[in-house]
């Protein structure tokens, strides 16, 4: 069902145009991510859902009501910043009841839902501990049962990871997802970490330069691509010009490749997006392009390839050992070549590569 919806919502601040006659809809108990790189507009849509910014125009609707001009404590959403925003002259019992306090419940069910909040991002026992005391992933579990306390129908979550070292982030992933699915609240996620995106969301929203260049599953943004700016941006990829000769055959390079994708026309250019891990590496002259091994890193669960094919350098993923200077051919299965439409004007090409 339909809970928060922006229509034709703009933003500027000092004449520069940060968001653009923007859509979107989020629905209930959805875990949404807002992605995309520095500036794009997704910390400000964020504010303009949390009534912390007014939009210049359009407006936003909250369970089919209007509350563009609603301020945020009437709004039935909380949010959790970066910084967390905790009072350090408080505990951690102080914190947590604060917003209760200004709605003036009783103290019986204050101390019932400091109790069940700390149960749940499994702090039990912490009541009576200054804030100043606590790791960043502590401080991050309690701002975000400050704001579950108050049984808000969306949390908003404004870059909560950010500061926390990659294991500890990898953990409040983990913990994130299971309050979402426990709790039943609706929530929409701030993040440029294209990999914390895929792990957490159910829905992602790919932003840049206040457009929306495309929503979908992690699965969709990710094999699926819409444009050659999702594509560079989610992941890594090899993206190529290419000639759509006809239905399911493509030329990249010069080489005529098969693939599955129809209805392009024929001889028209496109963008082709191939994912480094989906390029085999073969003997000389057993794939569609022979080339040489220029470098190698080790990553742990793979290695990292470059391959250089006439004057484009492919980078390519493979749990096999190969050395530098090797001959080799690359081969790939029709599936797992992206073909994309070239944006056809100035201004799509704007709303869907980075300048």
């Amino acid at each position: 069902m339909e809970l928060i919806k922006l229509e034709n919502v703009s933003k500027s601040y000092d004449g520069t145009l940060v968001l653009d006659e923007l859509d979107l809809t989020v629905n209930e108990n959805e875990f949404v991510t807002l992605l995309g790189p520095s500036g794009c507009g997704k910390t400000t849509t964020l504010r303009i859902i949390g009534g912390f910014e007014s939009p210049d125009s359009g407006r936003v609707f909250f369970s089919g009501n209007d509350i563009t001009t609603i301020s945020p404590n009437h709004r039935h959403i909380n949010t959790v910043f970066q910084k967390y925003a905790l009072f350090p002259h408080m505990t951690v019992a102080e914190n947590i009841a604060f917003g209760l306090k200004l709605k003036k419940k009783s103290q019986n069910y204050i101390n019932d839902k400091i109790s069940y909040a700390l149960k749940l991002v499994n702090m039990d026992g912490y009541e009576n501990r200054d804030t100043t005391s606590l790791s960043g992933g502590q401080q991050q579990r309690i701002a975000i049962a400050r704001a579950i306390v108050n049984e808000p129908k969306v949390l908003l979550l404004d870059e909560p990871l950010g500061a926390l070292d990659l294991k500890l982030r990898q953990s409040m992933q983990y913990e994130l997802m299971r309050l979402k699915s426990e709790l039943g609240i609706t929530f929409i996620y701030v993040t440029h970490d294209q990999e914390e995106a895929l792990t957490m969301s159910d829905k992602i929203v790919v932003m840049n330069q206040g457009y929306i260049q495309q929503i979908g599953s992690p699965e969709d943004i990710y094999n699926e691509p819409e444009n050659a700016f999702v594509a560079d941006f989610i992941g890594e990829s090899n993206i190529l010009e290419g000639i759509m000769l006809e239905d399911k055959l493509v030329s990249i390079l010069g080489v005529k490749v098969p693939c599955v994708d129809v209805g392009f026309g024929n001889h028209k250019p496109v963008d082709v997006v191939i994912r480094p891990e989906d390029v085999e590496l073969k003997e000389p002259g057993k794939g569609f392009m022979d080339g040489t091994i220029t470098g190698c890193v080790f990553k742990g669960v793979h290695y990292e390839y470059d391959v250089m094919c006439g004057d484009y350098e492919w980078l390519v993923h493979t749990t096999e050992y190969f050395e530098v200077g090797k001959k080799v051919s690359l081969n790939v299965i029709p599936f797992n070549i992206q073909i994309m439409n070239k944006p056809e004007s100035e201004d799509e090409e704007a709303m869907k590569e980075d300048e």
